[in-house]
């Protein structure tokens, strides 16, 4: 499949992806196609790690999108990942240029706690 120009982009969460990719494997299964070994392996990949619903997940981002150290690729991060304690959330912002307060980090994890 040649790409000749990107029209939008966005990024997805896992649970949407699971979602879509399920969509696409249903519709194949009607047609009668098979599917090939990545797409396969991809369905397998998103409905072992997925966590929480797709709703659920965008509902997830959306909120943490409203605090104050928070970007879309980090939020979406951690609405794929659902860490539960304070190491596996640092290691999340490794990369950042800044740290977050221990409040921080308790306010990120209280608001993933709810959707989990």
């Amino acid at each position: 499949m040649i790409i000749k120009k990107v029209i939008s982009e966005e990024l997805l969460t896992l649970p949407e992806i699971k979602d879509i990719l399920n969509e696409i494997r249903d519709e194949r299964e009607k047609a009668g196609v098979e599917l090939r070994y990545e797409q396969k392996r991809a369905v397998e990949h998103a409905n072992t790690f997925s966590k929480i619903g797709a709703e659920e997940s965008r509902e997830l981002v959306n909120e943490l999108l409203t605090l104050e150290k928070m970007k879309i690729d980090i939020a979406v991060r951690i609405a794929n990942l659902c860490p539960r304690t304070k190491d596996e959330l640092r290691s999340i912002y490794a990369k950042e240029r800044f740290t977050l307060t221990e409040a921080e980090l308790k306010s990120i994890l209280d608001i993933v706690a709810k959707y989990i």
